[in-house]
């Protein structure tokens, strides 16, 4: 399966280096110099990294195979993939294989399926499609998914109340009831007689 390692974002400079959206935890190892990336779509490489660096917080990386600002503009929205079938690593799930794991609460409620892994400029999270057809966001982070079982083909999901679709159902909205108004206030300083 391809798994994807980064995006290509814009050009840097005017030599064809070229700043990446990462999408691995890796990047020293994937984008090491020397290493050869297939791309998608498949006609835009295989690159060649000769050299990474960090920039400001983003990954920059030159190519053998890009000359000049315009050949990295033409990249841009390129991905570059890997194959890989599962995650070597613990705690870490290729999308692939979080995708159709049921999702349940702590209680083992079902309460979906996983669709996608989303990336979100903070952290991850699951796309979940709910029992009732709802589409909702959880962060992929421990405190909201204590549990990924690939092997038991399941998600444990601890949300906060008012996450899920679900939870829109059995919300009680505390409205409180309007107080009533005070009237016109006495002119001139008189007392209020009431």
């Amino acid at each position: 399966m391809q798994l994807t390692v980064a995006r290509v974002g814009k050009p840097h400079g005017l030599k064809g280096e070229i700043a990446l959206d990462l999408r691995t935890d890796d990047p020293e190892t994937r984008l090491a110099v020397g290493e050869v990336l297939a791309t998608e779509p498949p006609g835009a490489g295989p690159l060649t990294v000769t050299r990474t660096r960090v920039h400001q917080g983003r990954w920059l990386v030159t190519f053998a195979e890009v000359v000049g600002r315009e050949a990295a503009e033409a990249l841009r929205g390129v991905e570059l993939v890997i194959e890989a079938d599962a995650s070597d690593e613990e705690d870490a799930w290729y999308p692939h294989e979080l995708a159709g794991l049921r999702a349940e609460l702590t209680d083992g409620t079902v309460v979906g399926t996983v669709v996608a892994l989303e990336h979100m400029p903070a952290h991850d999270a699951l796309l979940i499609k709910e029992t009732g057809g709802e589409r909702t966001l959880v962060p992929f982070v421990r405190a909201m998914v204590p549990v990924v079982d690939v092997a038991g083909g399941r998600v444990v999901l601890d949300p906060p109340g008012g996450l899920l679709a679900r939870d829109a159902e059995n919300a009680i909205i505390d409205h409180p009831e309007p107080s009533p108004s005070p009237g016109p206030a006495p002119a001139d300083g008189e007392p209020d007689e009431d």
